[in-house]
């Protein structure tokens, strides 16, 4: 008899874990749902944002571009580039100059 309830209360238990299992991924399942929907709108008003300033302002597009290639250039802390900066186009923002190139020509 109680080895009866004793298995008895082993598969009600294990029945009772894996409901809890399947409620858990259900949460984080939904939540991941959520987090990403969020993102995406954030996502949307930043573009919403960049696309206003940017129309309003080319030069200022002009400058976030240089400093988002400037970001790129130098992602990892051993990054090493060699310029003169006295006559780069990479720094000549820098020095309050325009930079020249595929995207200040359009």
């Amino acid at each position: 008899m109680a080895n009866e309830l004793r298995s008895t209360g082993g598969a009600e238990g294990e029945k009772i874990r894996a409901d809890a299992d399947r409620q858990r991924e259900v949460a984080i399942a939904n939540a991941f749902r959520d987090a990403q929907k969020i993102k995406g709108e954030g996502d949307a008003e930043a573009s919403r944002i960049y696309a206003e300033a940017f129309g309003r302002d080319p030069q200022f597009a002009q400058f976030y571009r240089s400093l988002e290639a400037y970001r790129a250039s130098f992602n990892k802390k051993g990054d090493l580039m060699v310029l003169d900066p006295s006559s780069s186009e990479f720094f000549k923002v820098l020095r309050g100059g325009s930079v020249v190139g595929p995207a200040a020509k359009k």
